[in-house]
Parts: C-alpha cells; structure tokens; sequence
C-alpha cells in the first residue's frame, strides 16, 4: 500500500482475467495479469498474435469488462477514469470522420462535452500544431496521408488533456520509413505533454525505440512473462536506431519471446 506523499501508479493491473464465452466453450483471453505504469511513464506491450494484448487495452479502456480481478486508472476504477475523461484512445483505424475538417476532426471530443466554440478553436489548434498539422487545419481527412491521418487521431485524443493515452498499435498499416517518422514524433509529443502511454504493438523495434519499458506477454491465455527495463537514453532519434544497445535490447526481447 502506498505510504503518505507516495505518487499513485497511472495504471495498477491486479490479477487481471478475461474470459469470452461460457462453461466448456470459454476461452481465456488474458490470465492473472498484474503489471502498474508509473505516471508520465512510456510502457510498451509486445507479444504474439492472438496473446490479449489489445483485448487488455480493452479491459484498461473500460471498453470489456474483466472476469475477475481489479484495474485503477488515475487513482481510480477503469470506468470512473473513463468517465472523467481521463483516459485517451488511438486506434489502428484513425476513425475520421470525413464530412468534418481536420480541425473539427480534433474538436469532436471537447464540442461532445459542451466546451464552448471559442475554447475548442483554442484547444484543436494548439493540438495541431503539437503534431505539425496547423496548416492542414480546414483539409478534409481524405486529403491526408495515413500518417498524417494518425497524427489527427492522436491530437484528437490528447485534446481533452488526458491523464493516460492508450495507443492499440497505431502505426501497424503504415510503410516502415513513415512508421520510423511516426515513433519519433510520438516520442517529441510525449516528451512535450508527460502523458503516461500505454502502447499495443507488434513490433519489438518500436517498442524498444519508443519505451521506458517493455512486456512481454505469453501465448493465449495472454500472460506478463518479461517486464524489461529500457536503458537508451532520451532524446532518441535516428542515432538511437543504430546503436549497439538498441540491438541488444531487441534480441533480449526477442529471445524471451521465443522461450
């Protein structure tokens, strides 16, 4: 139990279940899951497919329920956080809606909750120039890139200013050298913002490049068997790509993943 004065985890995960299903036909997504993020912490999720992973996004998101055991999100239960708008998502798909421009795109959330026009003007802009799209403001989304797309989602998810973002593998449809791009502007935006980041990926270089640290969860049932810490430095950048660290990093994971 934290003592007086000691900061409360973002995410704590106690002894996490999730079955699909009943009597013989149920299947077990995730078993005994316990892990916690630290606040303004970077926590990365890696494992097969089929593992839990995103279905534990899920569970943290209040968007399933679980079988049994307990999730605090921000000091709280995972519905109360989500109810208080503590809790941001960010999807594979960017879910835009293509009849509203970019800007009102990042303004749904705040317009949803009745802040005023003047201050989701305020808001969308400041979160468009964090991702560089200020310019983009009045385009259409189908007039974007996918990355670009993306980095709609994201400012459309930090604009409420969440205490936690939940990303579900966000770059996985994207080429590899605009994914590259995408991890370092995450990585700037995290840095500017210290939003604590839960991340879904299949990805161990990403992972790596973007994490304080690293899980590795096991076949289904999905279970935490390597909680890794990640020791490069920060700022990260292209350099980090190359160094002999990185490397070693992701054949540790690697090799765990394989055991």
């Amino acid at each position: 139990m934290a003592g007086p004065g000691t900061p409360l985890n973002a995410i704590e995960v106690q002894d996490v279940s999730k079955r699909f299903g009943t009597a013989a036909d149920a299947v077990v997504a995730v078993e005994d899951i316990s892990f916690s993020v630290a606040q303004n912490e970077f926590v990365s999720i890696v494992g097969p497919s089929g593992c839990g992973k995103s279905t534990m996004l899920r569970l943290i998101a209040d968007l399933l329920p679980p079988s049994s055991g307990s999730i605090s999100v921000a000091g709280q239960s995972a519905r109360e956080a989500r109810q208080a708008r503590a809790i941001g998502v960010v999807f594979q798909n960017p879910v835009l809606y293509a009849w509203r421009s970019v800007r009102r795109n990042v303004e749904l959330p705040l317009e949803v909750t009745g802040v005023s026009r003047a201050d989701r003007r305020r808001r969308a802009a400041e979160m468009l120039d964090l991702v560089g799209l200020q310019d983009f403001a009045r385009r259409s989304p189908w007039q974007l890139s996918g990355g670009m797309q993306q980095r709609v989602s994201i400012a459309r998810a930090l604009s409420f200013s969440p205490d936690i973002l939940l990303m579900d593998e966000p770059f996985g449809a994207l080429d590899e050298l605009t994914r590259e791009r995408m991890n370092a502007e995450l990585q700037r935006i995290w840095e500017s913002t210290h939003t604590t980041i839960l991340f879904i990926t299949h990805s161990i270089p990403e992972a790596v490049f973007l994490s304080n640290r690293v899980l590795v969860m096991s076949p289904r049932p999905g279970k935490i068997v390597i909680d890794k810490h990640i020791d490069l430095p920060h700022p990260r950048d292209a350099r980090t790509r190359e160094a002999d660290r990185f490397f070693r990093l992701i054949n540790e994971i690697r090799a765990g993943l394989q055991e």
